[in-house]
C-alpha cells in the first residue's frame, strides 16, 4: 500500500489551478496550457520529458506533483468485446470501468461510441437490492483524479480513446457532487480530454435535491435516472432511497431539470422478474415517462451471486418493452454487452476482494 506521503496528482487540477500555480513561482500563464497539452494531449509520462519547459519548473513539477496512472489489477475481455477494468488506488481499494465498445447492439439500433462507465465511489452506501457495488459496504468518494485517472487510463489500456462517459459503475455520482463536477470540468474541456458534455451522463438513484443542483451547472450533459420501479410500493422494495425521496418529490426536481436543459431524461429500469416487471408496472412506467418526454432504457438483470434475484423470460421483456411503445414511449431494449464478464457493477471488485481475502460483509436484506 502506498505512503500517505504520496504527492498529489496532476490528474485532479484544472486549468485554472495550473495558472495559479505556476504564476505563484513567477512563471507566465502560458506555462499552464504547455504543462496541460503535455499532461493531455501527449499523455506524458514524466516531468522531464516536457522539453519545452524550463529545467528548474520541471525540477520543481516533479517534486509537487505526481503522473502515475491507476495500476490495473485485472481486465477482462468480454467475448462481445466489451472489456472491464479493475484499478487499485493509492489506499489499496478497488475501482471498475467498463469499456462498452463502438459496435454495441440494443434493440433497435447499433451504438457509433466507445463508451466509458466511470465508478464515483469506492463501494456505495444507497443499499440497492440488486446490485453489488453495495454488498461490502461504502468506503469513500472517489477523488477528481481517480475519476478523471479511470478515463485516462482505460483509454490507454485499451488503445481506444472514448467518445462516451457514462457516470453509473460504482457508486452514486450525486453523492460525491463536487468532485463529480469538477472532474466532469477537466474531462470536457478542450485542454483536457475534450469530450463533448453532450456525450456525458450522469446517472442517479434518484438524490432529488442533488439532481436539482445538477441541472444549474452551465453544461449540457445528460441525466439518467436509475428508476427500475414505477410506483413507491415496488421502487421501496428494492431502492431504500424511495423512502428519503419518493417519486413524487424525484418526478420534481425532473421537471426542475427539464425547464433549464434540452437533452431528453432517460429513465433506466432494470428487469427483475416477479419485481417489477409486470404489465401493469409497464403501463405505469409510461406514464411516468410520457409527460417528461422520457426515454427508457430496459436492462435485463445481470444475476450477482449471493442475490435472489433473476432476470425474467426474453418474452416477458419484449412484452414490457411492447407496452411502452404502443403508449408513445421512446424505449429500448438492451440485449446488453459484458453479460460473459460480471459487468453488474461491483461483480469484478467483488470476487477481487474475495481472492485477496478481504471480509465482504453482505448487509441485511
Amino acid at each position: 500500500m502506498a505512503s500517505l506521503a504520496r504527492l498529489p496528482s496532476a490528474f485532479g487540477l484544472t486549468l485554472e489551478d495550473w495558472i495559479e500555480w505556476v504564476e505563484a513561482r513567477g512563471q507566465s500563464r502560458f506555462r499552464a496550457k504547455q504543462i496541460v497539452e503535455w499532461i493531455y494531449g501527449r499523455r506524458a509520462k514524466s516531468w522531464d520529458g516536457m522539453t519545452n519547459l524550463p529545467q528548474a519548473l520541471r525540477a520543481e513539477l516533479e517534486t509537487a506533483f505526481s503522473l502515475d496512472r491507476l495500476a490495473v489489477v485485472r481486465a477482462t475481455g468480454s467475448l462481445d468485446a466489451t472489456r472491464k477494468f479493475l484499478f487499485r488506488l493509492h489506499d489499496g481499494r478497488l475501482v471498475e470501468t467498463v469499456k462498452i465498445p463502438a459496435n454495441a447492439h440494443f434493440d433497435g439500433g447499433r451504438s457509433d461510441r466507445v463508451t466509458l462507465c466511470v465508478s464515483s465511489q469506492v463501494g456505495c452506501a444507497y443499499d440497492c437490492k440488486f446490485c453489488a457495488s453495495g454488498l461490502a459496504g461504502f468506503t469513500r468518494n472517489l477523488e477528481v483524479e481517480e475519476i478523471v485517472g479511470q478515463v485516462v487510463a482505460a483509454e490507454e489500456e485499451s488503445g481506444e480513446a472514448a467518445s462516451n462517459l457514462v457516470f453509473m459503475g460504482m457508486g452514486e455520482p450525486l453523492a460525491n457532487l463536487s468532485r463529480l463536477t469538477k472532474a466532469i470540468a477537466i474531462l470536457n474541456a478542450p485542454w483536457g480530454l475534450d469530450i463533448g458534455a453532450r456525450h456525458m451522463t450522469v446517472s442517479t438513484s434518484g438524490l432529488a435535491p442533488q439532481i436539482e443542483r445538477l441541472a444549474e451547472l452551465p453544461v449540457q450533459i445528460r441525466l439518467a435516472i436509475s428508476l427500475h420501479g414505477a410506483s413507491d410500493e415496488v421502487r421501496e422494495r428494492i431502492m431504500p432511497v424511495n423512502r428519503k425521496y419518493p417519486l413524487a418529490r424525484l418526478f420534481e426536481a425532473l421537471e426542475v431539470w427539464r425547464e433549464r436543459k434540452k437533452q431528453r431524461i432517460t429513465f433506466e429500469y432494470i428487469l427483475i422478474e416477479g419485481v417489477n416487471d409486470s404489465p401493469e408496472q409497464a403501463a405505469l412506467l409510461a406514464r411516468r415517462a410520457k409527460p417528461l418526454d422520457a426515454k427508457v432504457n430496459l436492462i435485463p438483470y445481470n444475476v450477482v451471486e449471493g442475490l435472489p434475484w433473476v432476470r425474467p423470460s426474453e418474452a416477458r421483456q419484449e412484452s414490457f418493452l411492447q407496452i411502452l411503445r404502443r403508449a408513445g414511449v421512446v424505449a429500448t431494449l438492451r440485449r446488453e454487452k459484458g453479460h460473459d464478464i460480471a459487468a453488474a457493477c461491483g461483480q469484478l471488485r467483488l470476487q477481487e476482494e474475495t481472492a485477496e481475502g478481504v471480509a465482504v460483509v453482505r448487509r441485511k436484506e
